[in-house]
Order: structure tokens, then C-alpha cells, then sequence
């Protein structure tokens, strides 16, 4: 499948070259896009450890909750080729990402009136779908910055922001619970961080109208289609999606087997995300240096994590979800990082959407087989992991030979 190329348009501003100015110009956009990223995942994730239980107390029942929650991660990520494709053809990034983050943050507040759980689950869905809105468009204008600073660092600084809040937003709601708050008081809260997100979006989109003009040509070469390396890279990494778990299935294995005591597991959860935060600082440095085999060592190191979680008593798991985090990091920064060196810039976010579309499709197959087999037998579902994740490995060394992707920053 080639992608699409993008309509004639005016052409951007001159581009600044490797210069002090420049790449200052760079990391400030860059770090304007990561603290929107951080408002927005302190909102939408503070959310999303408590839907399960506000869907059950509005009356929905076990499937119904699987099939909200599901429904909305498939088209989170089955969406974004559509509208990868869309931004590439229009040019109209910053309209496409703000409608996208807009829907979100408006989606979670208004759970805090949603009195039946079909409105509920309207609404989870929404803001789970608008994910794919708005990400490959958002992650398109980043690269644009990725000559001045390095692929991994742009990436890596992004996401580290984004799992801050990540970490925050589940440690604000319990508190909200602790305090006798109840889940809706919780929903209402997050619209503190959710305006925020909007403000810093349109700070952003108003400093930076045009992100191309940060622009420095890499060498990239301007292929009309999609290259091969691409499509080994994305049968790799959705080998590493289909043996992932989600949290929710580990917080479910802990709750059951008493790995640990019931308060501890969203503690957990946020220090996985604390965990992703740092890795996924020094996994971009990492990147501009080793490139590809920055993704290989630490597939190693997450193949680890499967028979630490589910098999081992609560030190092993701490450990366990220590490098969940670490595998979370490297699929939301320098997992992006690569694609950025595989197609030129008016193709990108079409590259992202169909990565992103491609790696949830096995992430959403993956995770139907491993819930079959964790009811079957824990030790299946390690071994099924942990075959997946090494299996990986050869297909990834074999994009390094045939992309720019796969080596470090020039």
C-alpha cells in the first residue's frame, strides 16, 4: 500500500538550519507539544483507571465493560491511517490535532453527569476514538524538529511528559476516592487538567502556526511509496504488540492470586508510568546513538517481564511492571522515532496512522489470546509472551541494514 502524497500547497517558510536559535526554537515547540501531552494523559488516564467501576455502579455488567473498553482502544488505534491520511492530504495538522484533543478533554469531565451507562459508554468511547484523530497529525509537526535535536530526544522528551501525567492522573482521582469523593467528583476534577491541555495547545498552535518551518533536511529519501523496511519493521513490532499485556490483565492477576494488597495495584500502575517517564528519556538519547538496537536491547529486557508478573511473588512483580514501563516507553517514543527516518515529511503522519493501525489491530488480537490463556493456564500465556517478544528480535535486525532508521543520528 503506498501513501498518499500530500495536495500542492504554499510552500513553507525558509528553514533555519543547524543554528543556536534554531534548535532552541525546536525543543521549545518540543516541549509545548510535551506539556500538552502530560495535561492531557492526567486527564484521560486519571479517567481511565475508574471507568470499570463507574460503568458497574450505573448498571452495566462484565461484558459490557470489556466491550467499552475495547471497542474504544480498537478505534484508537484502527482510525489513524484515516486520519494520518487526511492530514497528509489537507495540510491542516494543527486544526485535526486541536479537534482531536478537544473532543477528549471535553469527554472526560462530562462523564461526571452521565447518569445511565450507555451515555457512559458513549463517552469513554469518544475519548478513546479521538486519540486516533489527533496523534499521527500531532506526531507529524514533532518531526519536523527531529533534524535540530535527534529523532529519540524529540520522541523520548514527549513521551516522558506524556507518562508524568500518566502517573499523575490515577494518583489524583484516589485521592479524590480516599477523600470520600466519589467517582463522579473525580471526573470533575480532571477538567482542571483537561482546560489546561486546550490553553497550552492553543499557546502552541499560536507560537508555531507552521512546524515545518522547523524543518532541516536529513537525507531522508522522498519515496512515493512505502518502503520495505517499514513493513518488516511493523511485522516486528506487532509480533512485541500481540505478546504485550494490557495493565488492566495484570492488575486483574494481581487482585486474584493476592500478589498484592487491592490499594496497591493503582499504585503500581503509576509507578509502571513513572517508570515509562524515565525510560523513555534515556531510551532517546539511546536512539540518536545506537538506533534500532536501542529497540532490540530493550525488547530483551521486556521479554523478562511476563514470568516476573505472573508467576512471582510481590517483589518479582514490582520488578515485573518496572519493565512493563520500560516496553511501554519504547512503543510510545522511540518506536516513532524510526518511522520519522523511514518516509519523507509530507508522508509521515500517513506513516504513523498506518503504523499505529497496523501495531493496534495485533495489540487488540493479542490481547484476546492472551486473556484465552491466562484462563487456561498462567504459564501458557508467559511462555506465549515471551516467544512473541523474542521472535522479534531477528525481524528487527533485519530493518536495520535496509533504513536511515536503523542506525544512530548522524
Amino acid at each position: 500500500m503506498a501513501l498518499p502524497d500530500r495536495r500542492e500547497r504554499t510552500p513553507a517558510a525558509p528553514r533555519p538550519g543547524h543554528t543556536a536559535p534554531a534548535r532552541s526554537a525546536a525543543l521549545r515547540f518540543v516541549l509545548l507539544i510535551g506539556v500538552v501531552s502530560m495535561f492531557s494523559d492526567m486527564t484521560h488516564e486519571g479517567a481511565r483507571g475508574v471507568t470499570g467501576p463507574f460503568l458497574g455502579s450505573l448498571g452495566a455488567g462484565g461484558l459490557v465493560v470489556a466491550l467499552v473498553a475495547g471497542t474504544g482502544e480498537l478505534l484508537g488505534y484502527a482510525l489513524r491511517f484515516v486520519f494520518g491520511c487526511a492530514a497528509d492530504r489537507t495540510g491542516r495538522y494543527w486544526p485535526i490535532t486541536a479537534v482531536g484533543y478537544t473532543v477528549q478533554m471535553l469527554a472526560v469531565p462530562l462523564l461526571a453527569v452521565a447518569g445511565y451507562w450507555p451515555v457512559a459508554a458513549v463517552l469513554i468511547v469518544a475519548e478513546r476514538s479521538r486519540r486516533a484523530m489527533r496523534t499521527p497529525a500531532r506526531d507529524a509537526m514533532l518531526a519536523h524538529a527531529t533534524a535540530e535535536l535527534g529523532r529519540g530526544r524529540v520522541y523520548g522528551v514527549r513521551e516522558a511528559l506524556d507518562a508524568a501525567g500518566a502517573t499523575a492522573g490515577p494518583l489524583i482521582v484516589a485521592g479524590v476516592l480516599a477523600l470520600h469523593g466519589g467517582y463522579r467528583v473525580g471526573f470533575a476534577v480532571l477538567a482542571v487538567p483537561a482546560a489546561l491541555t486546550l490553553l497550552v495547545l492553543a499557546g502552541a498552535w499560536r507560537r508555531y502556526p507552521d512546524p515545518a518551518g522547523l524543518e532541516v533536511d536529513e537525507g531522508v529519501p522522498d519515496r512515493r511509496g512505502t518502503p520495505r523496511a517499514f513493513w518488516i519493521y511493523l511485522a516486528g513490532m506487532g509480533l512485541i504488540a500481540a505478546a504485550y499485556t494490557d495493565y488492566p490483565l495484570i492488575a486483574y492477576h494481581f487482585g486474584r492470586a493476592h500478589v498484592v494488597a487491592t490499594p496497591w495495584i493503582p499504585v503500581l500502575y503509576a509507578g509502571a508510568m513513572a517508570s515509562e517517564a524515565v525510560a523513555a528519556l534515556v531510551l532517546g538519547r539511546s536512539f540518536d546513538r545506537w538506533g534500532l538496537r536501542t529497540v532490540v536491547g530493550a525488547t530483551l529486557l521486556t521479554a523478562c517481564f511476563p514470568p516476573l508478573v505472573f508467576l512471582g511473588n510481590a517483589v518479582p512483580a514490582v520488578i515485573g511492571v518496572v519493565l512493563w514501563g520500560l516496553g511501554a516507553a519504547v512503543q510510545e517514543s522511540v518506536v516513532r522515532a524510526a518511522v520519522t527516518g523511514m518516509v519523507g515529511p509530507d508522508r509521515r503522519a500517513s506513516a504513523f496512522g498506518l503504523f499505529d493501525t497496523g501495531f493496534g489491530l495485533c495489540w487488540f488480537a493479542g490481547s484476546l489470546a492472551l486473556g484465552a490463556l491466562y484462563d487456561r493456564s498462567v504459564t501458557d500465556l508467559v511462555a506465549f509472551s515471551v516467544v512473541l517478544q523474542l521472535a522479534a528480535v531477528p525481524v528487527l535486525l533485519a530493518v536495520r541494514p535496509m533504513s536511515g532508521a536503523g542506525t544512530g543520528r548522524r
